[in-house]
């Protein structure tokens, strides 16, 4: 379970990768790094004890709703973490690859390190973010469409393009632009997401 938890992380992050390294080719390859380029750098914080405020009250705005949704309409079978259901801390290996790589990286990568700067760079921040999260809440919705009533799609789509917007806020706001932030926060939320799976909390 490891082995193919690390495996299918290395493969999503390459596949979300693919376009944005393609585009960064053509466009800035002079001008910066790949990595540098989304926003994958130490994060620049000219104030320390106001960025941990954020950090924690966006983490608590995103992942309240999102876990709420989950919990009193979504079936947990359908879910990504239902693979952890039950396993306890024998799938806590492949719970890190799940939550911090294999989704937060790869989706903090294409979302806000490539949709967010380009958006920002054509539209400027408040449109470009609107317009990045907007995306990322469709995406979501989009994969339970089949699943669950179209009243509770809107509001998948509406917690994670919530979601979406303050991650791509505290980024550019409080962070200087790097998305190691961003990446922070999905990483946590997705793992004590994975870790409510395993433990049978959820």
């Amino acid at each position: 379970m490891v082995l193919q938890s690390a495996i299918d992380a290395i493969i999503q992050v390459i596949l979300f990768s693919v376009i944005p390294f393609i585009w960064w080719f053509f466009s800035a390859k002079k001008k910066q790094s790949f990595l540098a380029w989304l926003g994958l750098r130490k994060p620049v914080i000219e104030n320390k004890g106001n960025y941990v405020v954020w950090f924690l009250v966006i983490f608590v705005l995103l992942f309240g709703p999102l876990f709420t949704i989950s919990y009193f309409y979504l079936d947990s079978s359908i879910l990504a973490t239902n693979r952890f259901t039950g396993l306890g801390f024998s799938a806590i290996i492949s719970a890190l690859f799940h939550a911090i790589v294999q989704t937060g990286l790869s989706e903090e990568l294409f979302f806000r390190g490539f949709l967010l700067k380009r958006f920002m760079h054509k539209f400027g921040f408040q449109t470009g973010n609107i317009l990045q999260s907007l995306l990322f809440g469709i995406v979501h919705g989009w994969m339970f469409f089949s699943y669950i009533p179209f009243g509770v799609v809107v509001l998948v789509v509406l917690a994670t393009g919530f979601a979406g917007y303050l991650m791509g806020w505290i980024n550019e706001r409080k962070s200087n632009g790097s998305i190691i932030t961003s990446w922070g926060i999905h990483g946590i939320g997705n793992l004590f997401a994975s870790l409510m799976a395993m433990f049978n909390l959820l």
